[in-house]
């Protein structure tokens, strides 16, 4: 079986970098990216050879670009992209400062797409490849005290959503993956908290961002265990386009789309008809 090269964002904890030591193992080759050289020789000791830290922040455009002509210098080829380089900004939508949301959605959104746009000449010449991006399951739903996550995931979702249908015909794949709670630093020094001093907010934004910071390094989800479906989705001939991760994702994702569906038969009878109806169209046309 040919080796595979992948490049993968944020790799200096988490996913990330579970991810290349499963990818690794797997006899693939892994270019992994990283915000300081300190943290170079660490992440390439996991596997001398076979990995290869870039230092790359995806708000630097120079910096995408220039890391992943290093990537492809290296192997001559970019077979799996992995879109994790991300955070979290806590805190009622009120409440955040615009200047967090501009880089919530900068580094969550703008970077993700940036290296897309980097990676995709390569994977389209190939007529192959798989972009994998780590979204959330707050990317699917809603809540308080996430709103400004939500949206910069909402965003990826969709225009992950997009990428696959205008690049399945090339032979190139896209999954957003839908990781629950799970243990890595998202929740703890990763995060930028909001915590609410308005008075209306506390009982339910504030509330979900205390309950948030009080389980990190609690959770339930192993990342070892989400690096190896994530590894085994890119194996697949038909891999799915949404891949939810661990029981909490699973729970709130059937929620959210029976809750959705309910919603739309509930007032079917106040959005449906706001088409033209066949007389009127005959008129206007």
């Amino acid at each position: 079986m040919k080796e595979s090269v992948w490049l993968i964002t944020g790799c200096s904890t988490g996913f990330g970098r579970e991810l290349a030591k499963i990818a690794v193992k797997h006899g693939d080759f892994v270019v992994g990216t990283l915000r300081k050289e300190s943290q170079v020789a660490d992440f390439e000791a996991l596997s001398p050879g076979n990995i290869k830290a870039v230092l790359m922040d995806v708000t630097n455009p120079a910096q995408v670009k220039e890391g992943v002509q290093e990537a492809l210098n290296w192997k001559g080829k970019i077979d799996v992209l992995v879109n994790n380089a991300g955070y979290g900004v806590l805190g009622s939508v009120e409440e955040v400062t615009e200047e967090a949301m501009h880089q919530q959605f900068e580094v969550n959104v703008y970077g993700a797409v940036r290296l897309i746009k980097a990676v995709m000449p390569q994977m389209r010449k190939q007529r192959s490849g798989h972009v994998l991006n780590i979204t959330s399951i707050a990317g699917l739903n809603g809540f308080p005290g996430v709103g400004i996550y939500n949206g910069s995931k909402f965003a990826l979702e969709g225009i992950g959503e997009a990428l696959a249908q205008e690049t399945k015909h090339l032979g190139i794949r896209v999954t957003n993956i839908e990781p629950g709670p799970f243990r890595t630093d998202w929740a703890g020094r990763s995060a930028t908290m909001f915590y609410s001093e308005i008075e209306d907010y506390k009982e339910s934004a504030g509330k979900n961002v205390e309950a948030i910071a009080g389980v990190s390094g609690k959770q339930v989800g192993d990342p070892v265990k989400a690096a190896e479906a994530m590894y085994k989705v890119t194996t697949l001939e038909n891999p799915p386009i949404h891949l939810p991760l661990g029981a909490r994702a699973y729970d709130r994702a059937r929620y959210k789309f029976n809750k959705v569906l309910k919603e739309i038969d509930e007032f079917e009878d106040l959005g449906l008809p706001t088409d033209y109806t066949e007389e009127e169209l005959a008129r206007l046309d």
